[in-house]
């Protein structure tokens, strides 16, 4: 989606499996364009006007790249349709930059009155470590992306009311989801975007049906802060090829050791994980797979170090991906440290169950 929203909820206290999937998802979405930074640019920021002066896109992965950019460094107003298991749903999106802030916002206009927010700066690409200032360039996720993605051009079409080049992002195997992008073909926002299955189906749609001026801001937007890497008590056994990761605040720094939340990615696709005692006084999620929409969670009830755990992978990915995740999750420098409860169920067993 074009918006990158973030919850103000302390992720610690998100208790229902809906209300750990929105927030992962949220912190997801925040994160794939907010990474990268042009290797001619300076650690602090990038200058948008440097849209305006580059030659236009020959390539899938030079769109890819501009695309990345556009979605900093445009600021306009539209609306949207999202598509998908639980019907359709409209949206009002705005996406603002102040003082090198940008200001994002997605207003659900039917069902629920579901308002998103984010501010922030762009995003760093990995963890504070060696050259702590050297963030990810365009180029760099590129050349990760091509490793488990094809990107191929498909022709142009007509999307809101708008000449739209359209990019197929195909995986290379079946540990993750495949997209197709249409971009604009004057300033490469996404105008819409399609999740594909392993099988090649759609599982979503999201589509701009109008969008109002899009115009590039004359200005720097401003770089986050160097992030150290957190010094987490567990540590997932198993993370699909490519994933790795990612600097995404969940909370207030001075809380961090509360925060049980780590986001992972290949650059296109993400993983959130959610690793926390197991409190009798409140209620937990039930061991088995998961389905809300179009993500799928994965539970698992099992002690580490001595300790009841429950270990949450959640994302748009593979269920038997999330599944395999869950399965090797241990302590940081053991080789095998975990042992399951009694009341948990084996791998082969797990069905998905509708969310609550």
């Amino acid at each position: 989606m074009l918006v990158s929203p973030v919850m103000s909820r302390d992720p610690g206290r998100c208790r229902s499996l809906p209300q750990m999937l929105t927030f992962a998802a949220l912190l997801a979405m925040a994160w794939p364009a907010a990474s990268a930074l042009a290797a001619e640019e300076s650690a602090d920021g990038y200058d948008c006007q440097r849209l305006e002066a580059q030659a236009a896109p020959a390539t899938a992965s030079d769109w890819f790249g501009r695309s990345l950019w556009a979605n900093h460094c445009y600021e306009f107003k539209a609306r949207a349709v999202r598509i998908g298991s639980d019907g359709v749903r409209t949206l009002a999106l705005t996406h603002n930059i102040r003082d090198g802030i940008e200001h994002e916002v997605a207003r659900f206009l039917d069902g629920d009155p579901v308002v998103f927010e984010r501010r922030g700066r762009i995003g760093r690409g990995g963890w504070a470590s060696g050259d702590a200032n050297a963030p990810t360039s365009p180029q760099a996720i590129m050349a990760k992306l091509d490793e488990h993605y094809r990107l191929s051009l498909g022709g142009e079409e007509r999307i809101a009311g708008r000449a739209a080049v359209r990019l197929d992002i195909e995986p290379l195997d079946d540990m993750r989801f495949g997209q197709r992008l249409w971009l604009d073909k004057v300033t490469a926002l996404p105008l819409k975007q399609m999740l594909l299955d392993t099988q090649g189906r759609v599982l979503e749609t999201f589509q701009i049906t109008d969008i109002e001026h899009p115009t590039v801001f004359e200005g720097q937007i401003e770089m986050d802060r160097v992030r150290p890497s957190p010094n987490d008590a567990w540590q997932p056994g198993w993370l699909p090829p490519g994933f790795v990761p990612q600097p995404v605040a969940t909370a207030d720094a001075s809380h961090a050791d509360k925060v049980p939340h780590r986001l992972f990615s290949d650059g296109l696709s993400s993983l959130s994980m959610f690793v926390e005692p197991l409190d009798p006084e409140r209620p937990a999620l039930a061991p088995g797979l998961h389905r809300l929409g179009i993500s799928y969670a994965a539970v698992r009830h099992m002690v580490l170090g001595g300790q009841p755990m429950q270990v949450v992978a959640m994302g748009e990915l593979p269920p038997k991906v999330l599944i395999r995740v869950v399965e090797r999750v241990g302590l940081a420098g053991a080789e095998s440290s975990s042992q399951v409860l009694s009341d948990e169920v084996s791998s082969d067993a797990l069905s998905p169950q509708e969310a609550p």
